[in-house]
């Protein structure tokens, strides 16, 4: 959980995730529509883009093939929308270009929006609403390999690693404690996906996560998966004990026993140098992967919020293992 004007700012930021189309501060560049009169509205249509002016495209990279292939990637598991890029400018900052892109629906029930992005000179990477995103035709590449090589967390579901869901979740996010719902379903409809809770404590606004996640370390490798799925159930379930460091130590020892295992023993092992450091690098990794926020799932290096919407979960798993080419279900 993070404050709520940044949560919103960057989900903002996810050109490659927004769940419904929104404004961007370039709206009056597009055409308006034309006004039906009041007696005989016209019926929703898909909306039909001005064609691209040649002359909006003064950059030499990225091309529109490469744009193209990138918003395909980001919002083509949406089969109701529809983009054209509009166009591809050069910028007084050397090798930094700015995209843009007009959206809309094909029902036409949502009025075309604008969306910019600026690539940066590496060809690899977009700065969009003060985030710095991955691009190109395979965006997603560089942080799947990433997860794949130190996403170490208790796991659900498969042993191999085609189709890997990360979950990071800080135990004292009430918004973590909401999307389990969405977890348990995932791990019921998609048994070929390796499904990993990352614990991802923001110490900065929840002083008791980094101990509640020391102890999660302690008891996967005191007791497995298992083990940790019991425990976490059980401290989310008592999550607003964690809001005392006396309620904590309540809440901790009683998720622990429901795990069947020692507290005296989890304890100890939380306090050593060793879990100390697990814990600090499950924060380096999310810092690696560019997450700042929980709830966050990493669909096959792809990050989407965890609490969004069950259906559009589900509809970018599927179109996430489909370009990945692998099975999803």
């Amino acid at each position: 959980m993070i404050r709520p004007s940044i949560r919103i700012a960057s989900a903002l930021a996810l050109v490659a995730l927004s769940l419904p189309l929104f404004q961007a501060s370039a709206q009056q560049d597009v055409p308006a529509a034309p006004v039906a009169a009041p007696s005989s509205p016209a019926p929703a249509a898909a909306p039909t883009f001005p064609k691209p002016d040649p002359a909006n495209f003064t950059a030499a990279s990225p091309t529109r093939e490469v744009v193209n292939a990138f918003v395909q990637t980001s919002w083509g598991y949406d089969d109701s929308r529809v983009w054209e890029v509009w166009s591809i400018k050069n910028t007084p900052a050397e090798g930094v270009s700015r995209v843009t892109v007009l959206v809309g629906d094909k029902s036409g029930k949502q009025k075309p929006a604008v969306v910019e992005f600026y690539v940066l000179p590496d060809g690899k990477h977009i700065l969009a609403q003060n985030d710095i995103l991955p691009f190109g035709e395979h965006p997603y590449a560089e942080f799947r390999a990433l997860a794949q090589k130190r996403a170490d967390g208790p796991y659900r579901g498969s042993a191999m690693k085609d189709l890997e869901i990360v979950e990071f979740a800080d135990f004292q996010c009430p918004h973590c404690k909401d999307a389990q719902a969405n977890m348990d379903k995932l791990a019921v409809d998609f048994p070929k996906a390796r499904i990993i809770f990352q614990t991802f404590p923001l110490v900065s606004i929840h002083p008791q996560s980094a101990r509640s996640a020391a102890y999660g370390v302690c008891v996967t490798k005191l007791g497995g998966s298992d083990a940790f799925f019991t425990f976490a159930s059980a401290v989310f379930d008592g999550q607003e004990g964690l809001a005392t460091e006396d309620g904590a130590t309540l809440t901790l020892n009683s998720a622990v026993t429901k795990a069947g295992l020692d507290p005296a023993k989890i304890a100890e092992c939380a306090a050593t140098p060793s879990t100390v450091a697990a814990v600090n690098a499950l924060v380096k990794l999310a810092a690696d992967l560019n997450i700042s926020q929980t709830p966050t799932l990493l669909i096959n290096g792809r990050q989407v919020l965890a609490n969004a919407p069950y259906d559009t979960l589900k509809q970018i798993i599927l179109y996430q293992a489909k370009l990945d080419g692998v099975a999803a279900q």
